[in-house]
């Protein structure tokens, strides 16, 4: 899509948003791709260093070998996501909350940076967890990561709890991990009260997250897609943006600021 062609599509936005009062926006991997983290899927990515399936949630409480290989790529993946900034879509969101539009911000992302961007920490669903805090998975005590890698570093290769010595595993939902059902539901709630979702890099393919602006459309919601890729809601959305986050959001906000 060549650049010019992106102004009409911009207007249409500042349309919808300007007039939606409770905006939900869903955020998935293309959010932090462009603040330069590699989605896991992508080439160059950890799924094509790393097989998925050694990082099963049965395997992992299971088997300490797996823990370790675990722990291996996960604090690999972990410096990356602590030296990286919220870019201007992040930024524009929080011109969003700003503006008192912003209902619900749902991500599917555990790198910090809606909060870095300086996100309401109440506005804030990570519905996939965070890989800044660590959680025994046998009594629940939480750990600030920074403490739990400075073990990792000194050799510890799969840490354990000091009050019960459980397994030790970043607060991130794993593959065959239980979703928290307690933030489903209330990413449900906000679906259903939302007037507009604004779905920004998702591929709208990983369940259940990616049933929540689904849920918003079925319940009157308008639906905008800013999404490099086509994704499975294409169909169903108001306005569909295949470009740069970075690039469109700033340019919406600018728009409803005039």
């Amino acid at each position: 899509m060549e650049r010019k062609d992106l102004n009409p599509l911009i207007d249409s936005a500042v349309k919808l948003m300007a007039g939606a009062d409770k905006i939900l926006v869903f955020t998935g991997a293309g959010m932090s791709t462009e603040s330069g983290i590699p989605d896991f899927r992508s080439p160059g990515g950890i799924w094509s260093k790393y097989d998925p399936s050694d990082f099963l949630y049965q395997r992992l409480i299971s088997d300490e070998g797996a823990r370790e290989k675990y722990w291996a790529m996960s604090a690999e993946y972990y410096v990356t996501m602590k030296s990286a900034l919220p870019n201007p879509g992040h930024l524009a969101i929080k011109e969003l909350e700003d503006a008192g539009k912003l209902h619900g911000l749902v991500t599917q992302n555990i790198d910090n940076l809606h909060q870095k961007a300086g996100a309401s920490i109440e506005k804030i669903i990570e519905i996939h967890g965070t890989a800044f805090s660590v959680s025994c998975l046998n009594c629940g005590k939480q750990y600030d990561r920074d403490l739990i890698e400075d073990r990792i570093r000194e050799g510890v290769k799969a840490p354990y709890c000091d009050d019960c010595s459980g397994i030790l595993k970043p607060a991130t939902i794993s593959f065959g991990q239980a979703m928290p059902q307690d933030k489903v539901e209330e990413s449900l709630r906000l679906a259903r009260e939302c007037d507009l979702c604004l779905v920004l890099g998702s591929s709208l393919v990983v369940y259940p997250a990616a049933s929540i602006p689904a849920h918003a459309v079925e319940h009157g919601a308008r639906l905008i897609i800013v999404n490099r890729d086509e994704t499975p809601l294409d169909h169903a959305a108001h306005l569909v943006i295949h470009d740069s986050i970075s690039l469109v959001l700033p340019e919406i906000m600018k728009g409803l600021r005039h």
